[in-house]
C-alpha cells in the first residue's frame, strides 16, 4: 500500500498539460524579419545597460566588464540553442511555465513558474529603484533632501529615500495596469529611436571625450583620487578584481539576455540560428559599447554605481548632455515600468498558475469591466514594492540573475532528457485517442505482455543497447544519468568557485577530486550518448546532443555558484515559500489530477486576448 501511494504521488507529480486545440480567434504569433530582430536586439538593453554597467565595473569587474560581457554574449549561445529546442517541441507560442507544464511535468512547471514571478517581481522593482536614483540625480537630489530632513528624526535607521520614489511608482504601474491603459505603437517607436540615440550617443562620446590611460589606472592614480586611501586596485590595471571578478560580472548582467525566449517564440524556426546570433549580437554591443566608453570617461571606481550615465558627462564636463541623457534614461524607463512588460506579465503569469490551480484559486479573479486580472497585479505590485524598499540596485541585480539562471538551467536540462524519450503526444485531443486505443493493451494480461528486449541485462543496456528507438527503459536510464550529471555538476562548480587557486595550483586533494569528477561526467555524459534519440522530426534540434546541453548546464549553475551566499539565502527563503504553496495547495487543487475530463482548464486566459508569451513585441491581427 505505501509503495502504490509513493507511485501514485510522484505520477502527480510529473502529470503533463494537454494542450487544448486552438481557438480560431487566436493571433497568430508573427514572425519576425531580420530589421525587426535587430531593433529588438538594441531595445532590449534599456534599464539594464543604463544602471547595471556602473554597478558591474564599480563593485564587480572594473574594466574588464567588457570581457564579462563578452563571456555572456558566449554563454547565452549555449541556453539560446537549447531554448529553441525546447520552444520547437510545442506548437504553441507560450511561455517557459506553459512549455515545462506540457513537456516535463507539473512540479517542474511550478518551479519554473514560481522562479519567473520572482524574476518579473524583481525586474519592476529594479525598474523603478533606477527610475528614482536617475530622477533623484537629474534635479539635484532634492527628493532625497526633502525626505530626509522630514523622516529622518522619525526613522530608526539610515533610510535611502528614493526608495519611496519607486514605490510611488510601483503604485501607478499598478493602477494603470487596473485600468487597462495601453501603450500606442507610436509611443512603442518613438522609445526605440530614443534608446538607439542614446545607446548610440553614448558610445560615440566615449570615443570622443575617452582616454585610453583609464584602463591603463596605476596605484599611485587610485591612491591620489581617494586621498591617501590604503585600499588596493590589485596587481591587475585593467582587470583589477582577477578573473574571479570577470566570472561574477558575467553571472550578475546574465539576465540581460532573458529575451531569448521571446526570439524563440516570434523568430522563422527555419532561420532560428540566425535570429538568435542577430539578437545576441546587438545585445553585446550595445552592453560592451557603452561599457566601454563609461569606462574610458571616468575610472571605475568613480563612477556613480546607480546613476553612471548622467555623472560621466557631468565628469568630462559636458553637463548639458548628463541633463540630455537623464532625460532620456527617464522617459526609456517610464515607458519600460508603464508597458505592459512591467507588471502585466508576472500577473498574467499569476493568473496562469491559479487558474491552473497551482496557486490560490481567488488569484485568477478578472475585473469585469476592464478584463484585467485585478488580485494578481495587485500581488505582484506587493511583490515589487517590498522588494524595492528591502534591497539596493546591487542585490537586485544578483536576484534576477539567480532567477534567469535557474530557468535556462531547467531549460537545458530539459531538451537533454526529451530527446531521449519515447514519442509524447502534447495535444489534448490526440492524446485521448491515444487512451482509447490502447485500453485493450492495459487490459491485457500481464503474462501476456511482451519484455522489453535486453532487459536481462542491465549494463548492457547501458553501454549497446539494443532499440534504436528510445524505450520507457532508456528514457529512465537519461533521466537517472541526467540528475547524477547535475549533482557531480554542482560539486565540480563549487570546487571551482571557492577554491580555484587550489583546484588549478596542483593541491593535491583538490585537484585530484576536480579530475575525478570530471571523469565520472564523461563517463555519464557518455552512457547518455549511447542511448537512441527520438527520431521525430522538429523545427530546430540541438546539434552534438548530450555535449551541448551538459556544457549549457554546467555554465548556468557555475555562474549561479559565483553569486553571494546571502542571495542564495533569499533565494532559498522564496523556493521554500513556493513548496510550502505547492504541496499544501497546488497538488490538490490542480484539475489536471481530477478525473472528470470537463474540469481540465484551458491554456488560454480568459483576460487575454494573446497566449501567455514573455514578448514585449505586441500580436496583432
Amino acid at each position: 500500500m505505501l509503495g502504490q501511494y509513493v507511485r501514485q504521488f510522484c505520477e502527480k507529480l510529473v502529470r503533463r498539460q494537454p494542450l487544448e486545440p486552438r481557438d480560431g480567434s487566436e493571433i497568430p504569433t508573427p514572425h519576425l524579419n531580420t530589421l525587426n530582430l535587430v531593433l529588438f536586439g538594441v531595445n532590449t538593453p534599456k534599464a539594464r545597460v543604463y544602471i547595471l554597467a556602473g554597478a558591474v565595473a564599480v563593485y564587480v569587474a572594473g574594466p574588464a566588464i567588457i570581457i564579462s560581457f563578452l563571456v555572456v554574449a558566449l554563454f547565452a549561445v549555449l541556453c539560446a540553442i537549447c531554448f529553441a529546442e525546447f520552444g520547437a517541441r510545442v506548437p504553441r507560442s507560450g511561455s517557459v511555465y506553459l512549455y515545462s507544464y506540457v513537456t516535463m511535468g507539473q512540479l517542474y512547471a511550478f518551479i519554473t513558474g514560481w522562479t519567473l514571478i520572482l524574476h518579473l517581481g524583481v525586474a519592476t522593482a529594479y525598474l523603478t529603484r533606477a527610475w528614482s536614483y536617475t530622477f533623484d540625480s537629474l534635479i539635484g537630489n532634492h527628493i532625497s533632501q526633502m525626505l530626509e530632513g522630514t523622516f529622518s528624526e522619525h526613522m530608526p535607521c539610515s533610510w535611502p529615500h528614493t526608495q519611496t520614489v519607486a514605490v510611488v511608482l510601483v503604485l501607478l504601474m499598478a493602477g494603470l495596469l487596473i485600468l487597462g491603459v495601453q501603450v500606442t505603437e507610436l509611443v512603442a517607436k518613438v522609445s526605440i529611436g530614443f534608446n538607439v540615440l542614446l545607446l548610440s550617443f553614448m558610445i560615440l562620446s566615449g570615443f570622443i571625450k575617452g582616454d585610453r590611460h583609464k584602463w591603463e589606472l596605476t596605484e599611485q592614480d587610485y591612491k591620489l583620487a581617494t586621498s591617501g586611501s590604503s585600499d588596493s586596485i590589485g596587481q591587475e590595471r585593467f582587470v583589477p578584481f582577477g578573473f574571479e571578478g570577470i566570472l561574477q560580472g558575467a553571472a550578475m548582467p546574465f539576465y540581460s539576455f532573458f529575451g531569448l525566449n521571446a526570439i524563440v517564440t516570434t523568430a522563422n524556426m527555419r532561420s532560428i540560428d540566425w535570429s538568435l546570433g542577430i539578437f545576441i549580437s546587438s545585445c553585446f554591443l550595445a552592453y560592451s559599447g557603452v561599457s566601454a566608453a563609461l569606462t574610458l570617461m571616468v575610472p571605475y571606481y568613480q563612477i556613480h554605481p546607480y546613476s553612471p550615465l548622467p555623472q560621466a558627462f557631468h565628469h568630462v564636463g559636458w553637463a548639458p548632455a548628463g541633463y540630455f541623457v537623464a532625460v532620456v534614461i527617464l522617459c526609456a524607463l517610464f515607458y519600460r515600468s508603464v508597458s505592459k512588460l512591467s507588471l502585466h506579465v508576472p500577473s498574467d503569469l499569476i493568473g496562469a498558475m491559479a487558474e491552473d490551480g497551482l496557486l490560490f484559486q481567488g488569484l485568477s479573479q478578472v475585473y469585469a469591466r476592464r478584463g484585467t486580472p485585478i488580485v494578481a497585479i495587485l500581488v505582484s505590485a506587493t511583490l515589487s514594492g517590498i522588494t524595492a524598499v528591502l534591497f539596493e540596485i546591487f542585490h537586485l541585480v544578483e536576484l534576477l540573475s539567480v532567477g534567469a539562471l535557474l530557468v535556462y538551467f531547467l531549460v537545458a536540462f530539459s531538451v537533454l532528457v526529451l530527446r531521449y524519450q519515447p514519442d509524447q503526444n502534447f495535444s489534448k485531443k490526440e492524446k485521448a485517442e491515444e487512451e482509447i486505443e490502447m485500453e485493450p493493451i492495459v487490459g491485457a494480461s500481464p503474462l501476456e505482455s511482451v519484455p522489453e528486449a535486453g532487459t536481462s541485462n542491465p549494463l548492457k543496456s547501458l553501454c549497446d543497447p539494443i532499440s534504436t528507438t528510445p524505450t520507457l527503459k532508456s528514457g529512465q536510464i537519461v533521466y537517472g544519468c541526467a540528475f547524477l550529471l547535475v549533482l557531480l555538476l554542482t560539486i565540480l562548480s563549487l570546487l571551482l568557485a571557492l577554491w580555484p587557486s587550489r583546484v588549478f595550483s596542483g593541491d593535491p586533494g583538490f585537484t585530484a577530486g576536480a579530475v575525478l569528477l570530471l571523469l565520472l561526467i564523461a563517463g555519464i555524459t557518455a552512457i547518455i550518448w549511447r542511448q537512441p534519440q527520438n527520431p521525430s522530426p522538429l523545427p530546430f534540434r540541438v546539434p552534438a546532443l548530450p555535449v551541448l546541453s551538459v556544457l549549457s548546464i554546467f555554465v548556468t549553475v557555475y555562474l549561479m555558484m559565483q553569486l553571494s551566499s546571502v542571495t542564495w539565502a533569499q533565494f532559498g527563503i522564496w523556493n521554500a515559500i513556493g513548496l510550502a504553496i505547492y504541496f499544501g495547495y497546488g497538488i490538490r487543487h490542480s484539475p489536471e489530477f481530477k478525473s472528470d475530463p470537463q474540469q481540465q482548464r484551458s491554456v488560454s486566459r480568459p483576460w487575454m486576448n494573446t497566449p501567455l508569451v514573455l514578448n514585449p513585441l505586441k500580436h496583432r491581427k
